[in-house]
């Protein structure tokens, strides 16, 4: 079976006979039954029950439906409900707070928003209120001055399933947010259906979902990249899927030896979170035939951990790059025995461009001339899989596209074989110096550190942001691992606690350099963010 319908995608898979079953750590928060456990057909009711309140909020064809609300999966069956009437849903994580979440509720102008009331308090102790950014609220949590609570227009009969043209507006997604206000980017059927979910539905050898796998999914269920997920996986019928939202050790713990994966995919910061796992003599990756990691590199250490704690024999690590603007661009594959040449150094290297259906082009960035192997410079990408548009910034979206090309924004060098090493985003990069593979090699020289950000403030050393345990550092052992590289700035030890970061782990960069120096400012343009 092939995506097609996001509205009646679980009713077509229980008519074609799938057999998956859905595990979850907590029950959805949708009005209904506090249950952890759903077949496809129980699955296909839920989204019509959903479809029918909705309706029953005023939603009909082409009104915009902004969701806003705790981590869980079921952002997507609120979509694919919203779907069937022929409206657009619109995805925005809870991690969005103040005037970012305000700007993009603006650009959107959505006939109903479904949140929280819990969401709402926190908002409006701000001063801020995205209730009133939309015709009506919904919150599905409780009371809220101003809203419909959600028990008010559950029960009503959800209209016959709508269908729209494959080029119109589907579904629109936000950016991670790393410099600044994400952007909106809005999909069509064609686009992130027909060309993303369609070719990852295709039974590849060792990368593709199989019948008899369990695939546990531990993301940021907002973004593109789950919707894109569920739009395919459930095509390849696997016979159990379970979704992890709890992501502390302890509950994932106990959660993935209930439902121990043949297929694991998780956001780059879930697999360093839950490392600890993998040194457990019963840890629950020994089932694991496949890792699938999106949104950013994975440290070569943690590759390492995972690859090692599975009992499968040629295990392999899929590693996507790409944007929400256009999907994957490349792949990387790693396994054990390749591990073992990999070093800090090459984290950064992001493979190919995905065969036959992506092209990569490095540039200069004053003149746009494509540049050597060997060069670093700017990335352009072709691919049938871009979005239309972003929502609301109209001109943004034209400054970035140049005819068939998309400017990614990214800097990158690319090798005589077309692997992609990727340096900086170019808001970030200082010439002749590569914040990331700065990074990668202070973690592997620094072991008690949890993860280092170097920043590039404008007209200043690059300044080395150490993530610890307690916010200290080992000042002698840090002179130590940086004597070979390049002049850096007196480091910051710093907590979790106070690393701002985006709904998918990504630190905030400009966030966090302002914070920690009052400015902004970074030593790239920021032309194309």
């Amino acid at each position: 079976m092939r995506p097609h319908d996001m509205g009646v995608l679980f009713d077509e898979c229980a008519r074609r006979g799938g057999a998956t079953v859905v595990r979850l750590d907590r029950p959805f928060d949708l009005p209904t039954e506090p249950r952890t456990s759903y077949d496809l057909a129980q699955l296909a009711t839920l989204v019509e029950e959903t479809a029918g309140w909705l309706a029953a909020a005023g939603v009909g064809v082409g009104d915009r439906v902004a969701i806003v609300k705790d981590n869980h999966w079921d952002y997507d069956l609120l979509a694919c409900a919203a779907i069937r009437l022929g409206a657009v849903p619109a995805q925005l994580t809870a991690r969005l707070t103040g005037e970012p979440l305000m700007v993009l509720l603006s650009r959107l102008s959505p006939r109903l928003l479904v949140t929280t009331a819990a969401l709402l308090r926190r908002e409006r102790a701000g001063g801020l209120d995205p209730a009133g950014s939309a015709e009506r609220t919904v919150v599905l949590d409780g009371p809220a001055e101003g809203a419909i609570p959600v028990d008010a227009v559950h029960g009503g009969a959800a209209p016959a399933p709508r269908t729209r043209h494959d080029d119109e507006l589907l579904v629109i997604h936000h950016t991670s947010g790393t410099t600044g206000v994400p952007k909106l980017v809005g999909h069509s059927t064609r686009t992130i259906i027909h060309q993303l979910a369609r070719f990852e539905s295709v039974r590849l050898p060792k990368i593709a979902v199989r019948r008899d796998d369990t695939v546990v999914n531990a993301s940021s269920y907002a973004h593109g990249r789950t919707f894109c997920w569920t739009a395919s996986v459930f095509c390849l019928a696997p016979r159990e899927i379970a979704i992890l939202t709890r992501q502390t050790v302890a509950e994932a713990d106990l959660f993935l030896r209930a439902h121990p994966p043949t297929v694991l995919e998780a956001l780059p910061a879930t697999f360093a979170e839950l490392r600890p796992l993998t040194a457990r003599l019963d840890q629950p990756f020994r089932r694991v035939r496949l890792f699938v990691s999106t949104y950013d590199a994975v440290h070569p250490p943690t590759l390492r951990a995972y690859l090692g704690a599975t009992g499968r024999r040629g295990a392999v690590w899929m590693q996507g790059w790409g944007q929400t603007e256009t999907g994957p661009l490349t792949f990387r594959f790693h396994t054990r025995r390749g591990l073992r040449r990999t070093d800090a150094a090459d984290a950064r290297n992001l493979g190919r461009p995905v065969p036959f259906r992506t092209r990569l082009r490095v540039v200069d960035p004053r003149t746009f001339a494509p540049l050597p192997p060997g060069r670093p410079g700017l990335v352009l990408a072709r691919t049938a899989a871009r979005a239309p548009s972003y929502i609301g910034e109209v001109g943004r979206w034209q400054a970035k596209a140049r005819g068939a090309w998309w400017n990614t924004g990214d800097i990158a060098v690319r090798d005589r074989s077309g692997a992609v090493r990727l340096l900086d985003r170019e808001v970030d990069h200082a010439p002749g110096v590569s914040c990331l593979e700065l990074e990668d090699v202070l973690e592997s020289r620094l072991p008690w550190v949890r993860e280092c950000v170097v920043l590039t403030p404008a007209g200043g050393r690059p300044l080395p942001v150490l993530v610890t345990a307690d916010g200290t550092l080992d000042a002698v052992a840090f002179k130590s691992a940086v004597a070979d590289l390049t002049p850096l700035a007196e480091p910051v030890a710093v907590t979790e606690a106070t690393v701002p970061r985006t709904g998918t782990g990504k630190v905030r960069r400009q966030a966090l350099l302002e914070r920690l120096t009052g400015r902004s400012d970074t030593s790239g343009t920021g032309r194309w963010t």
